[in-house]
């Protein structure tokens, strides 16, 4: 019988030999036989750029709930692009609590969580969360503009590096603070990841402008050093700060915060009070219109710079004047105006 050998393993009598190639100064002999007595050379495979050790091993899920949009959908995978350490999931249903997705979360292997969550359709929140143990931040996200919009001229290599670059207001209060090290932590790229490029040549920025912090996304030419912007560019407005991982104890709230329903509603007002100013215009003119005239006395003092006309003779005519004829044409009403002149001066002659 023959002997069983383990799968993967070389079989017997027959090693495995290194590829040979001939040297720069030697030539390969005729018809693929070797000189005897030299070495055959090998082929030496290069070593990896980064030789690092991948210590910071942050992941990202990134997903959504059920309901979103075309763009809120665009959005999501220009993030997936632009983040090397992030992973994908299903989307999740309505009903289910938010504290399912730290389990999620678990299951994915992944201690960073960015949750899209959409509301009648017209309303988009993120999540920003450190699973599981917290915090975690509650945005609405305003003006969202994509990769594929033909503004967007830059361009970035896939999987390289980016640098954060942060408003200074972000060290002037605590809150800011905290969102600049949640930032930090979910949008940098680990050092010596295996999806990463050693590369950086693009740039996030968070500005803080109008009560919210607006994300830019910007190309570095080499050339000058200037920036072309890249995509994805998002407004977030902050709602609040909780202790927790989607939920707990708020440490942060934002005065300044007004919901999508009531900013619609106090439109709706404005236009309805804009209407009904017009209809109060409308019914004090027919008022006035209506309203009975108020005779007003005479002044006596109105006839004193007035001057009497000349009275004129009154003239009676005892003739009959003659009447015109009436003619239409005008060339027959000329020749009858010549023929009384010519009878005029006959009879003055």
């Amino acid at each position: 019988m023959a002997a069983k050998r383990k799968r993967g393993a070389p079989a017997a009598g027959k090693a495995k030999r290194a590829r040979s190639a001939p040297s720069a100064g030697e030539a390969a002999p005729e018809g693929g036989q070797r000189e005897h007595g030299v070495p055959p050379q090998e082929y030496s495979v290069p070593p990896p750029v980064s030789q690092g050790k991948w210590k910071n091993k942050e992941r990202v899920l990134i997903f959504s709930s059920r309901g979103i949009n075309f763009r809120t959908r665009h959005l999501m995978q220009d993030l997936r692009t632009l983040m090397p350490h992030s992973k994908a999931d299903t989307k999740m249903d309505r009903k289910d609590q938010l504290f399912v997705i730290n389990e999620v979360c678990e299951m994915k292997n992944c201690n960073k969580c960015i949750f899209f969550e959409a509301k009648k359709k017209q309303d988009l929140y993120m999540w920003l969360s450190n699973t599981p143990q917290g915090p975690s931040a509650k945005f609405l996200v305003q003006n969202v503009h994509t990769l594929a919009e033909l503004k967007m001229t830059g361009n970035c290599l896939r999987g390289s590096r980016p640098l954060l670059s942060f408003d200074p207001i972000f060290d002037q209060e605590p809150h800011y603070a905290l969102l600049k090290e949640l930032f930090i932590q979910i949008f940098s790229t680990p050092q010596y990841h295996p999806k990463s490029q050693p590369f950086v040549d693009h740039v996030f920025t968070f500005t803080i402008t109008d009560e919210r912090i607006w994300f830019r996304n910007y190309q570095i030419i080499e050339e000058d050093a200037s920036l072309v912007e890249i995509g994805p560019r998002f407004v977030l407005n902050l709602i609040k700060i909780f202790q927790g991982s989607f939920g707990g104890p708020t440490l942060y709230e934002n005065p300044h915060y007004q919901s999508p329903n009531m900013h619609r509603r106090l439109i709706r007002l404005s236009v309805a009070a804009k209407f009904r100013e017009k209809q109060q215009v409308k019914e004090v003119q027919k008022i006035k219109k209506k309203a009975t005239k108020v005779l007003v006395e005479e002044d006596p003092t109105e006839v004193v710079f007035e001057t009497p006309a000349e009275e004129k003779p009154v003239e009676i005519q005892l003739v009959k004047p003659e009447s015109k004829p009436i003619v239409k044409d005008k060339k027959k009403l000329r020749k009858i105006q010549r023929k009384k002149q010519k009878k005029l001066f006959r009879t003055e002659g």
